[in-house]
């Protein structure tokens, strides 16, 4: 096999992890920190920033600094990146606890996410000769490549900072306009009487069309096509069937007295989780060879690792594994003896493994599918799964057990998130000819600041809006406080998971995606309408256009709308909580404005991706 030549040979030694570009990457990482911790509370998804950071890293280094490496530009991009990582892993988790009625401490929290994101890290890095390296090729890493590419061809270009900025500008003034001014409404609601009042609600909001328009239509369309069976099928069929004032469990009240919201709420939800989680399962089925490949080479090579390598080129130095181990078990004896987390040896027991088992898994699933798509929250609830159904068979069903599981989960879910956005670095790194070990280095001095502001942003967030209120789902927080809650106390609706599992399966059998779907089914409806509409904008771009650039002004633009509105979004809570505007009103146009202002939005986002300016040519 002919040996791959990066961009930048390991003869040369540009500069590259150098003050001005950790600090950018470190203001740029608490950015998307909080502004993916909004999405991800919001939607239960977030974006990939490495493409949105190298854009702008090369726009601000570029105005401010006459020489820039484009290893510094990496180092920028693979800093920012770890913000969205960990934000990840901390807004799918952690409002497990405050729903349960034991939220930590900021203190805490920042623990959590330092911990766990370093963990991730450290468990990433044996596994990168083989995953990034030897399977150079065979594993994709779609992000990864589109960043390296970005990075090499867009030197002399302002065009894509300047369509990301647009959108983050548009992103903001729309969310401001309908958050806090109150001059339309968010979401928007159709009841068709005649149909069981069934509903039919938008979320109009510029990061739900920015995620659809980033993920495209295909897996859009699939969740769109969850939501429609969850409430124009299911929610019906339950109405129709629960007649006679019958309470049927897990409900309180009969199926008379409830509308469509709590019908989702008391019964789909769970059906939804049974899908999610065989989503999780099946994805992790498909890959177990390689997987098997991964830990047996990783492995191999740890017990190789003591004795020192003479002659290692500079694109093949990794951090030294003493130092690795020294690390890990520095932050799993924290874990384990911090009073405040309740973990005794068993959960750091499952801890290592499983966390070690699914970085593995996250690392191959983002070679292959990416970062957007790489079921993060299908691989917690597995964790979460197996922890407690141990607990169970143990006999630990006490609340403390409850707690053990989902803190573990929690540092489980930082951990993987954390390697998939490793993976993805270094795969970039590692075409552009960058220093690993000072790669895997800027990744770990970029957890902290985001790791600080992390719970405060939770904190922020849960007092404007609740956790698991229609603003803010919080839908993998809800899911696994429910999930833990049901085990260990015994009483999961066995009987909606189980429909919610035969989905799932029935998906696979026609060759659907299971996971787009059963999220689908598990979010509100207006979440994945909102994202469909992006998603077939996107399918309409790329059909009528013939510019081989237009799919990436439109994922920039669409990038900078989702900053836009995240950030925005968290301002707005700031101001909720501080009494300055009310937590919630009614718009004061009416809902067909909403609608008509959305539908301008989409449009106005397809003319920016279509649309050739001078500057896309060079000027």
């Amino acid at each position: 096999m002919q040996e791959f030549k990066p961009y930048v040979s390991a003869n040369e030694s540009p500069p590259e992890f150098t003050f001005k570009a950790i600090f950018l990457g470190i203001i740029l990482g608490l950015i998307f920190c909080v502004g993916n911790a909004y999405l991800g509370l919001k939607i239960g998804t977030t974006i990939s920033a490495s493409i949105p950071a190298a854009v702008f890293s090369m726009a601000i280094l570029r105005l401010f600094f006459r020489n820039v490496s484009i290893l510094e530009n990496n180092i920028v991009q693979t800093v920012a990146a770890v913000g969205e990582g960990l934000a990840a892993g901390i807004a799918f988790t952690v409002p497990a606890l405050f729903i349960l009625g034991a939220a930590p401490t900021s203190g805490h929290i920042f623990l959590l996410a330092l911990l766990g994101g370093l963990l991730g890290i450290i468990f990433m890095i044996p596994m990168r000769r083989f995953i990034i390296v030897r399977e150079h090729g065979i594993l994709p890493f779609p992000e990864g490549t589109a960043c390296a590419e970005i990075l090499k061809t867009s030197e002399g270009s302002k065009s894509s900072t300047l369509l990301a900025g647009i959108g983050l500008l548009v992103g903001s003034l729309y969310k401001f306009a309908n958050s806090a001014l109150y001059l339309w409404n968010e979401t928007v609601v159709f009841t068709f009487r005649k149909f069981q009042n069934a509903v039919l609600s938008i979320d109009c909001t510029p990061s739900l069309l920015g995620v659809g328009y980033i993920i495209g239509p295909r897996i859009s369309a699939i969740m769109f096509s969850g939501g429609l069976i969850a409430w124009w099928v299911i929610i019906p069929l339950i109405k129709m069937m629960g007649t006679g004032g019958t309470v049927i469990f897990p409900g309180t009240i009969s199926i008379d007295q409830m509308d469509s919201s709590m019908i989702w709420g008391t019964y789909v939800r769970y059906i939804g989780a049974g899908a999610v989680a065989t989503g999780g399962l099946f994805n992790l089925v498909k890959i177990l060879p390689i997987i098997w490949k991964t830990i047996h080479t990783s492995v191999s090579e740890l017990f190789e690792g003591f004795g020192a390598k003479e002659g290692v080129a500079r694109t093949d130095q990794d951090i030294s594994m003493k130092w690795l181990i020294l690390g890990s078990v520095g932050v799993i004896l924290t874990l384990w003896l911090f009073p405040g987390f309740h973990l005794n040896i068993v959960t750091i027991v499952l801890l290592v493994l499983l966390g070690f088992f699914f970085s593995c898994v996250t690392s191959i699933t983002v070679g292959l599918v990416g970062s957007t798509s790489n079921p993060v929250s299908g691989m917690t609830i597995t964790t979460l799964l197996i922890t407690c159904f141990i607990f169970l068979a143990l006999g630990w069903t006490d609340r403390i057990y409850l707690l053990a599981a989902i803190t573990m989960s929690c540092v489980a879910n930082v951990a993987i998130a954390l390697a998939a956005t490793t993976s993805q670095d270094l795969k970039t790194g590692f075409l552009l000819g960058a220093t690993p070990r000072k790669l895997q280095l800027a990744e770990m001095v970029g957890v902290v600041l985001p790791a600080l502001a992390i719970g405060g942003t939770l904190y922020l967030l849960n007092e404007a809006y609740g956790f698991g209120s229609e603003q803010l789902p919080a839908p993998q927080g809800t899911l696994m406080a429910m999930i833990a809650k049901g085990v260990i106390s015994q009483d999961l609706p066995v009987t909606l998971v189980g429909i919610g599992v035969l989905l799932g399966l029935v998906m696979a059998l026609v060759r659907v995606p299971i996971l787009p779907f059963a999220i689908g089914l598990y979010l509100p409806l207006s979440l994945s309408s909102a994202t469909v509409i992006g998603g077939a904008l996107r399918g309409i771009v790329n059909h009528f256009s013939k510019d081989k650039l237009t799919e990436e002004r439109g994922v920039l633009a669409a990038s900078g709308l989702i900053a836009g509105d995240a950030c925005t979004g968290v301002v707005v809570a700031l101001l909720t909580v501080l009494g300055i505007i009310p937590a919630a009103a009614v718009g004061k146009l009416s809902d067909y404005v909403s609608v008509i202002l959305f539908i301008g939005l989409a449009a106005g986002l397809g003319h920016l991706a279509q649309k050739n300016s001078s500057l896309d040519r060079g000027d």
